[in-house]
């Protein structure tokens, strides 16, 4: 199964309709901040979309969280500005480990991250509108699953 996770993106949504017709993903999953866009995304896959409230989804019935399984992995999905993720992952891998999950995805911080240490992988895709790492270069990660096994890679636009 191909995973596409994206976020931040912010209501600025050309990128994303790039990165999705050139990615073919099997699922899309979104970490929040779509502001309002939540219908075109969705539409403009050919696969399911799950996307999570950020917090610029004002007036949003989003879902603040799923928790969702991709074969046999556990998987939390998070904005993450509740759990400071802009001071650093250490609050919501906690949160994920006390959640019994295998891997935790969040935003907020439009800056990409895949870290593997400890029990939890924790994910970002950073942003494909307004990107903050250094050479600002709209990001997202794609996600190959088989069973137990993932495979990750930060991609850049």
């Amino acid at each position: 199964m191909k995973v596409l996770i994206v976020s931040d993106t912010h209501r600025k949504n050309d990128t994303y309709f790039k990165v999705l017709e050139m990615q073919k993903p099997d699922l899309v999953i979104h970490c929040g901040d779509a502001e309002g866009s939540e219908y075109a995304l969705s539409e403009a896959a050919d696969c399911p979309v799950q996307i999570v409230l950020g917090n610029n989804d004002f007036f949003s019935c989003l879902p603040r969280e799923l928790e969702l399984k991709l074969g046999s992995l556990k998987v939390w999905v998070t904005h993450g500005h509740n759990y400071r993720v802009s001071m650093g992952n250490e609050m919501i891998r906690r949160e994920a480990i006390f959640k019994g999950v295998d891997i935790v995805m969040y935003g907020h911080t439009h800056k990409p991250v895949i870290d593997r240490s400890g029990s939890v992988i924790a994910l970002n895709p950073g942003s494909l509108s307004y990107p903050r790492q250094e050479g600002r270069r709209p990001s997202y990660i794609v996600m190959e699953v088989e069973g137990r096994e993932a495979e990750f890679r930060i991609e850049y636009v």
